[in-house]
């Protein structure tokens, strides 16, 4: 997709500007990106439909994204990557197949020592885990490194210490006129989440 942009903004900027040709290759940037907008929606949509039905409780962090994409450095790669669309479906599946979704609270997922809680300070290139207590984590799956497994145990344990409490936390999603509702877990839903289906979807 990307590359096909560049192809139709070369195209855009080699054509003079006010001449008939010009606007078609306007044009065909114009329809380039609203089809790459549509095909990042509903790889969105698919991805957090599959998530949501193969799993009883899905926990994510609460991301800022707004914030993020302050940063130039990372905004192309979050926007591309479709966070807040990923979210919203999340959060809107959750409610139509009656699963949890909680979001936790980002700080010090991956700092974190998902076996004994102490802090292990690492740069954004560290993509290990290594604690004193002994902890080294390692992934069956080639594409999730030390870091990110410790940062996804730290993220599921937060969500289950929340669904531990009854009514302390909402499920939030999208309502029929678009705004978002709040509706507090149940006593029900609580128990249920004793016994939660953990394994991860295959894609």
């Amino acid at each position: 997709g990307e590359k096909r942009l560049k192809f139709y903004q070369r195209r855009v900027s080699r054509k003079k500007k006010g001449s008939a040709n010009r606007k078609k290759a306007i044009n065909k940037l114009g329809k380039t990106h609203l089809k790459i907008s549509r095909q990042r929606k509903e790889h969105a949509k698919r991805l957090a439909r599959c998530v949501v039905r193969s799993n009883d409780l899905v926990a994510y962090e609460d991301l800022r994204v707004k914030n993020l994409v302050k940063n130039h450095c990372l905004a192309k790669s979050i926007n591309d990557a479709g966070w807040y669309q990923f979210r919203n479906w999340l959060e809107y599946f959750g409610t139509k197949f009656g699963k949890v979704t909680v979001a936790v609270n980002p700080a010090y997922t991956s700092q974190n020592c998902s076996n004994c809680g102490e802090e292990v300070k690492k740069s954004l290139s560290t993509r290990t885990h290594i604690c004193q207590c002994g902890c080294s984590l390692d992934s069956p799956k080639a594409t999730l490194r030390e870091r990110d497994h410790n940062a996804a145990i730290n993220i599921l344990n937060r969500a289950l210490s929340t669904v531990g409490h009854t009514g302390t936390w909402t499920i939030i999603s999208p309502n029929a006129g678009g705004d978002r509702a709040s509706t507090v877990l149940g006593e029900n839903q609580v128990q249920q989440a004793g016994s939660l289906n953990r394994e991860s979807p295959s894609f």
